[in-house]
């Protein structure tokens, strides 16, 4: 198997906060420190870690841009905690941490990059904290995108105190190969049952409510698409933030960060990126 988070470019690392957040620090390869330029904050999703931007980081490294991706609380290589005891805000708070850090270093706001249940939490924590930009991949729909395309056909399951790991025991995926499905294997983790429990209408949540009218920052949408709703979904999402969109037919989840056609997501966001330079 390949393990694509071995092969990271050369990089700084650092725990912060009381919770030792791990932060990996990557600096742009040209040009990072030229005016206007923002820094980037990558934030993770449910069961995973910063190994899942490893196919994304060269990227932008590449193109000059500074990144640093955080780890959440008890994810990956930040210290263990009890997941029974964490909430939705307990996460928001990490990424305010890590914001924080980046301004210290930078002097400057991030454009904050998050994915999953990264994107939910990135969402809600742009109504209150300066950033310079805001990118959602395959986001975690707040309560009013649900209510305009609500999911059709699923019976929510109660999430118990602790979500275990995904599987992933499927040979392959409509945009994933065998090798991409067992990097995930290898990192996969459980996930808190409360954070679970606030945002995932699969779980019966009742939704993270965002009043986009107070996101000012320019922002992208990114969305995997399997059929109608998921592209309508995605659409509601960008329109409620006052965002772009962009919508990749016969992509996965997963897919857009470490599938064979994530450098699709990648270059758009680049392109997206272009109008700080």
């Amino acid at each position: 198997m390949r393990d694509y988070a071995k092969e990271l470019p050369e990089h700084r690392e650092k725990f912060i906060g009381e919770n030792d957040l791990f932060l990996e620090i990557f600096h742009g390869n040209c040009g990072s420190q030229k005016a206007g330029r923002p820094p980037l904050l990558f934030v993770h999703g449910a069961f995973t870690g910063s190994w899942m931007w490893s196919k994304y980081i060269p990227h932008f490294m590449a193109a000059g841009w500074d990144s640093s991706c955080i780890n959440l609380r008890g994810h990956y290589k930040s210290r263990s905690v009890d997941f029974t005891q964490v909430e939705f805000e307990d996460y928001l708070e990490d990424i305010r941490e890590a914001i924080a850090e980046v301004v210290d270093e930078s002097g400057s706001p991030p454009v904050v990059i998050g994915f999953s249940m990264g994107g939910i939490l990135s969402q809600k924590m742009a109504e209150s904290v300066e950033i310079a930009g805001l990118v959602l991949i395959d986001s975690s729909i707040c309560r009013q995108v649900h209510d305009a395309v609500p999911y059709q056909g699923r019976a929510p399951r109660a999430p118990g105190l602790v979500v275990p790991a995904p599987a992933r025991d499927e040979q392959f995926s409509a945009d994933e190969t065998f090798e991409d499905l067992a990097f995930q294997r290898k990192y996969l983790s459980m996930e808190s049952g409360k954070a679970f429990g606030a945002f995932s209408f699969h779980f019966g949540a009742q939704g993270i409510s965002v009043d986009g009218r107070r996101i000012t920052c320019p922002s992208l949408v990114i969305s995997a698409v399997g059929d109608e709703d998921d592209d309508r979904r995605g659409r509601a999402a960008a329109r409620h933030i006052g965002g772009e969109y962009l919508g990749l037919a016969g992509t996965t989840h997963t897919g857009l960060l470490v599938g064979q056609r994530y450098h699709e997501a990648v270059r758009r966001i680049l392109d997206w990126l272009a109008r700080f330079l």
